[in-house]
């Protein structure tokens, strides 16, 4: 058995959790910021997304390490709780919030207590609809331009365009938001990440010179993929999330060396010799054709967006299906599996899937040291 998980297992035992859970690894969690603290570009600041880390006690231990104040926010619920929790925070939203879902935000949560919050602007249509928001409750709206520099996910194209608009009283821009997601994934053929991410560092510094000096407190460029991979250039802060505690999908080079710091925890309820529904030489012939495991297990719980680590070769069958209740995972024929050992799964992904277990375990010097409660779902 892999010490690693053998560790976790013992762990998880000696705190009495025999349940599905969410296992986060503190030890390596704190090797991943201190690689973020050490290849960070000077002149950068880090702005935290908590869509991708939607824990309060996780977020503030990030946001102590970095010694940042910062913020980057999706979904009103969790800016309020956000908002709750760092009285000096600074929020910028990271996708452009219906104007009613701002007005809800305003009205219900005092639009003193959300001044702190810059809200995005993608169209000409978008900002006069806030323009008309800060007439309505006769307030100050600060914002940021959504630009697009190769995402083209929305935003706008030519800073020509910013240059036209006119801004509407109530409403002060505070700079730009540029994401360049797309970046890690141009093929070699077309140049590859370092050129897309050089076009895109570019086409920002263009959209920087169509603001005013009084316009660019917030010059926010990329995500956990890129964000280690700028230096220099115009921009003033980086987006990460994900990066700190690294789920499956942000496996790339511009996180070599980080870490999986999260894993989904749950027992194995029982371990045997699967058969398929029907006669029984109908799995012996699938499991001569390499079709269908000769061992398998039943997990409590499942359908999660994870991939398996733990025990080794476990994997998911498609002739049996998922399942939210009892997942069946094939096992290779020498695995040494029992009911009440625990199986591993490494997230796809940290939004969401961080949400779904309750509270968080804390895994730190070979034990379980506390629990941290997650934000809700809103």
């Amino acid at each position: 058995m892999s010490t690693y998980f053998a560790a976790l297992s013992d762990a998880l035992r000696a705190a009495e959790v025999f349940r599905p859970c969410l296992v986060l690894d503190r030890d390596r969690l704190d090797g991943n910021i201190a690689l973020v603290k050490e290849r960070l570009a000077r002149g950068l600041a880090v702005r935290l997304v908590d869509k991708s880390l939607p824990c309060m006690p996780l977020l503030s231990h990030i946001a102590r390490a970095l010694e940042t104040n910062r913020f980057m926010t999706f979904h009103p619920p969790l800016t309020q709780a956000v908002l709750d929790a760092f009285p000096g925070a600074d929020l910028l939203y990271g996708k452009p919030m219906p104007v009613g879902a701002a007005r809800a935000a305003l009205t219900r949560g005092g639009a003193g207590w959300w001044s702190r919050v810059c809200w995005l602007i993608d169209t000409p249509e978008r900002l006069a609809d806030y323009g008309a928001l800060a007439a309505a409750l006769d307030t100050d709206l600060p914002f940021v331009f959504e630009v697009d520099v190769g995402l083209h996910r929305g935003g706008f194209r030519d800073p020509a365009e910013i240059n036209a608009l006119p801004i509407p009283k109530g409403l002060h821009c505070e700079g730009i938001m540029a994401y360049e997601a797309h970046a890690p994934e141009i093929p070699g053929l077309f140049g590859g990440a370092a050129k897309a991410l050089k076009q895109a560092s570019a086409k920002a510094a263009e959209f920087v010179g169509a603001l005013d000096p009084d316009q660019r407190r917030i010059l926010n460029i990329g995500g956990s993929k890129t964000a280690l991979l700028h230096g220099g250039g115009v921009t003033n802060e980086v987006s990460i999330g994900s990066a700190f505690v690294l789920p499956k999908d942000f496996d790339t080079p511009g996180l070599a060396g980080f870490q999986p710091a999260a894993f989904i925890a749950t027992p194995i309820l029982k371990a045997l010799d699967p058969m398929l529904p029907g006669p029984p030489a109908v799995s012996r012939t699938l499991q001569a054709l390499g079709l269908f495991p000769r061992k398998g297990c039943y997990l409590y719980g499942g359908k999660w967006m994870a991939e398996p680590v733990f025990p080794e070769g476990m994997k998911p069958n498609g002739l049996i299906g998922l399942s939210s209740n009892q997942q069946f995972m094939g096992l290779p024929a020498g695995a040494d599996v029992k009911p009440g050992d625990y199986a591993f799964l490494r997230p796809m992904q940290s939004e969401a899937v961080l949400q779904h277990f309750g509270s968080i375990a804390v895994f730190s010097g070979g034990r379980i040291v506390e629990f941290w409660p997650v934000l809700p779902m809103g």
